[in-house]
């Protein structure tokens, strides 16, 4: 598939905290969160297994987004 620009560090994208409005800091993608070893899993076959259907056929990266205000968090699908 194509190249997430997060995981790449190609640009940055500015997501705002809809609880308090503070620019959120990126956390990685999604599924590096799973268990130990999801980091070291190829990302094609995480996205087939991650619980995001659309994914891997829109070419999406998720990505979590964290607040370091209020704690908040969200996952942002980055196009890639």
């Amino acid at each position: 598939m194509g190249m997430c620009p997060l995981c790449n560090n190609f640009r940055d994208v500015d997501v705002q905290c809809p609880d308090c409005g503070t620019k959120m800091e990126n956390k990685g993608r999604e599924a590096e969160y799973y268990d130990d070893y999801s980091p070291y899993m190829p990302i094609d076959q995480m996205k087939l297994e991650d619980g995001y259907p659309a994914d891997y056929k829109n070419g999406e990266c998720p990505h979590v987004f964290a607040c370091q205000k209020c704690g908040g968090d969200q996952v942002i699908m980055v196009k890639e």
